[in-house]
């Protein structure tokens, strides 16, 4: 009976966005098909989504070891006028002053891993402060003034110019996804990161290295909002605020993700999933309806429903484990069974 329960449910418990998406893409298409089912809206949403994609995956990394990153926000705006000030103020080539910006968002990294590990402030306050202490940095860098894009020809096709029909900022948000789906699900380092947020004690019991991995995951969660933020100074120019506007739409797709493929776990394909499934909810409401703040009410909603169901989940697992019959091998081996629920091997 479990097995036809289980054949009957066609992969809802793991590819239920999947569904989703598919029946936005048959509302829309019907209500307004000569506006939604076109190239144009294929490619807008594909390269209008990229950025904010690779943000989802900055903060998916952290999220796996049980820390918020609050300032990938403040980071990736930082990165934008950092590399376009260095372009057109202090007239740099292009490729030195992106070096120069990514740089600086490792720093902002290590100083984030340095409050959360060592000062053992909670993750969520000491990002928040430096998501704050950045935008004075960058009130300084910019003098509060819309900086001017830099005008080199090769500034702008870094990420606009066209790859099979979209722009190359999509293939490099590829080449990103599967990196970071090989570093966290085919790799030790990933292992250990998921290990150190999936029970923290546990991992310590495996001898994981649990604060050099949180450490390092907001190290790479600024990395990324660096890269993130120099390909959006090429794609779209540079802002002083859209960096705060993208910080829901990361998380919201982060939560909503760790329902999809792999539930439970934050994972990539479907951070990924998420992102194109809510965007093509918004940009088919907004298609119909001509509203632009929808983006925000969308992604908020998305957020909680999220959230709520992976803790509904999380609860539901715990209750069936608690209803599970004991096993006779006594007590002798639970420090094992601590370090196999962290996801690391036991040694004995």
């Amino acid at each position: 009976m479990s097995e036809r329960r289980r054949s009957l449910n066609l992969g809802l418990e793991r590819f239920s966005g999947v569904y989703l998406w598919a029946l936005f893409i048959l509302i829309f298409g019907v209500w307004k098909p000569h506006l939604f089912l076109t190239k144009a809206t294929l490619h807008s949403v594909a390269s209008s989504q990229a950025i904010a994609a690779m943000l989802a995956i900055a903060v998916l990394v952290p999220l796996a070891t049980g820390a918020f990153d609050l300032s990938i926000g403040a980071t990736i705006n930082l990165s934008t006028i950092v590399v376009t000030w260095l372009q057109t103020t202090h007239h740099w080539n292009m490729w030195p002053a992106m070096i120069i910006a990514v740089l600086v968002t490792f720093g902002v990294g290590v100083v984030n891993g340095f409050i959360v590990v060592k000062l053992r402030i909670s993750s969520f306050i000491a990002t928040l402060g430096m998501a704050t202490v950045i935008a004075a940095i960058q009130s300084i860098v910019s003098g509060q003034s819309q900086p001017l894009p830099p005008t080199a020809s090769a500034w702008n096709s870094l990420t606009q110019r066209t790859v099979g029909g979209f722009q190359i900022v999509v293939l490099y948000l590829i080449i990103l996804a599967v990196f970071f789906w090989w570093l966290l699900d085919h790799t030790p380092a990933g292992r250990y990161l998921h290990a150190t947020g999936g029970n923290l004690e546990a991992a310590r019991l495996a001898g994981v290295r649990v604060d050099m991995w949180t450490w390092l995951s907001l190290i790479i969660s600024a990395t990324v909002s660096g890269v993130a933020g120099v390909l959006y100074g090429s794609l779209s120019g540079p802002s002083l605020t859209f960096g705060s506007t993208l910080l829901l739409p990361a998380f919201a797709a982060a939560f909503l993700g760790s329902t999809q493929i792999r539930p439970g776990r934050f994972n990539v394909w479907g951070t990924m999933l998420a992102v194109y499934v809510l965007a093509t909810g918004v940009k088919g409401l907004q298609l119909v309806t001509g509203v632009q703040w929808l983006n925000d009410m969308f992604n908020g909603v998305a957020l909680i429903a999220a959230v709520g169901f992976a803790v509904w989940r999380q609860r539901t697992s715990a209750a069936r484990r608690s209803l599970a019959p004991p096993t006779d091998h006594g007590d002798s081996h639970s420090d094992d069974e601590a370090v196999e629920v962290a996801g690391v091997p036991s040694s004995g």
